[in-house]
């Protein structure tokens, strides 16, 4: 079997706030068609390691990246256009933000942005992401109704839906069970484990269970610093470099 192709390469990679360092040098790849999980305690730099990921940094008052950070071999430092980059590495923050428009217009306002303006076609989208983020039975018969008018966990869920109508390869999930009930939260479990034959998942989760469920391999952020990556089978199991990881995936600490 051939060795999985590397979809994102961080090297040597530092985030600072003015001068207090958020994340510092971190290395580590994420390969094609996984599941890669980030646990980890809060302020540990989950949060910033995807917003540089997602260039975010652009936006982000005060906030450095340095290091090298290659997407398909290509050093996103060097996009010149953020916003297509952007659309291929989609992020989903914790709590939902949906736009002041309809559930439909929420998911189809990208596809419209893309050229895509025949109402066929954005029916099937819409529906397609709509499903694929296991809201599409709960809404069908409201597409027109305002997102915000959705609950917490169908906001969210939402959220998701129009991260997937810009069909990215890679998809990140910042702690996304915060605002999602047990049950939803399974349902979305689910989707995420077929959605990797499509794309790349990098997950962050307050839950460790959650990590042993759905990562191919997990990665331990501790104060700024990946302490250790391994396969999530094999962590959860006790096999680890380090005890600090072994005391957290154990609960002693968090």
């Amino acid at each position: 079997m051939s060795e999985a192709r590397v979809k994102l390469d961080i090297r040597d990679v530092s985030i600072y706030y003015g001068d207090k360092p958020a994340i510092e040098n971190v290395t580590l790849d994420i390969k094609e068609h996984e599941i890669f999980g980030i646990i980890g305690p809060a302020n540990a730099g989950k949060t910033s390691f995807l917003k540089a990921i997602n260039r975010m940094d652009m936006f982000t008052t005060n906030m450095e990246v340095r290091g090298d950070i290659y997407f398909n071999g290509y050093d996103i430092r060097k996009a010149r256009n953020i916003y297509a980059l952007r659309s291929r590495i989609g992020v989903v923050f914790p709590l939902p933000v949906g736009l002041p428009l309809t559930i439909y217009d929420n998911v189809a306002l990208a596809p419209q942005l893309s050229g895509i303006k025949d109402k066929a076609e954005l029916d099937i989208i819409v529906e397609r992401c709509l499903a694929r983020a296991a809201l599409w039975d709960e809404v069908k018969d409201r597409l027109n109704s305002l997102g915000s008018l959705l609950s917490g966990g169908q906001q969210q869920r939402l959220t998701i839906a129009r991260a997937l109508s810009q069909e990215p390869e890679v998809l990140m999930l910042d702690e996304f069970s915060i605002a999602v009930d047990p049950v939803t939260t399974m349902r979305i479990e689910d989707v995420l484990k077929e959605l990797k034959s499509e794309m790349t998942i990098i997950l962050v989760t307050n839950l460790v269970q959650q990590a042993n469920r759905l990562a191919d391999r997990t990665a331990f952020f501790l104060e700024g610093k990946c302490v250790e990556i391994g396969e999530t089978e094999a962590m959860f199991d006790g096999k680890v470099e380090h005890q600090r990881t072994l005391d957290y995936i154990q609960g002693k600490f968090g």
